[in-house]
């Protein structure tokens, strides 16, 4: 394909499997965000300007960006395809985390505690985690590629933002009560609050980064030569399969 092609509208089942230059790098990011936020950012409380919050939001939102990516390039069967890869990964790293933290350390090691502070994961946070990521995801890639057949490819911040305020949506509501309904310093009202104001945050991410969205769209779409259509798409989210 040629790098400044224009690309040709196609529907999803037509497209070859392993035709795209840049999938699978931009699958590797939207697994790689997804773990890195998880681990770097979710143990940190960190302050700006007098607003507390969770460290891990400053780059999470990242992911659903590359989520939409994916959806409006290469369609919803394979963002779905990439979810599933996100989803066992998480799994995988709670699991060696558990592993790793519960194994004895080594007379003289001293580094117990800030290694448990740090990769210590709670199973009603990571399930909590896992759940609202599963489905925030698919909302995501479900209503992008619903709108994109709706609008005729035309006005991508609409789908963009859209998607986003439904799949975050999504993910606030199955996480925060999760995770943290009747937890020890959790009253009912502030879980709502946590709940109401990180979605705000996420969703003004969106907004912000919009203009970037839009570069990374046009470039892949011009490089792979294509803009893939969900028309004919089996949107179950069980299943792996492009």
């Amino acid at each position: 394909m040629n790098e400044i092609s224009k690309p040709v509208a196609v529907s999803a089942d037509t497209v070859a499997r392993d035709g795209f230059r840049w999938f699978d790098f931009v699958m590797a990011a939207f697994v790689a965000i997804l773990l890195l936020s998880n681990v770097i950012g979710a143990g940190k409380v960190a302050t700006l300007w007098g607003y507390s919050f969770g460290a891990g939001i400053l780059f999470f939102p990242l992911s659903y960006l590359i989520g939409d990516v994916l959806t409006e390039v290469y369609g919803y069967a394979r963002a779905r395809r990439c979810v599933w890869a996100g989803f066992a990964a998480v799994l995988f790293m709670a699991f060696m985390s558990w592993v790793v933290t519960s194994l004895p350390p080594a007379p003289g090691w001293t580094n117990q505690p800030a290694y448990d502070a740090v990769f210590g994961q709670v199973p009603r946070i990571v399930f909590a985690s896992v759940a609202a990521f599963w489905a925030g995801e698919l909302v995501n890639a479900f209503v992008m590629a619903k709108m994109k057949i709706a609008t005729r490819g035309k006005h991508l911040w609409s789908r963009t933002i859209g998607s986003t305020v439904l799949g975050q949506g999504v993910d606030s509501l199955i996480f925060y009560p999760l995770a943290f309904w009747g937890a020890e310093g959790w009253t009912h009202n502030l879980v709502l609050t946590v709940m109401v104001t990180n979605w705000g945050l996420k969703v003004a991410w969106e907004v912000f980064l919009t203009p970037l969205t839009y570069a990374v769209v046009g470039y892949l779409k011009r490089s792979e030569g294509v803009d893939v259509y969900d028309e004919g798409t089996n949107f179950t989210p069980f299943r792996t399969r492009v």
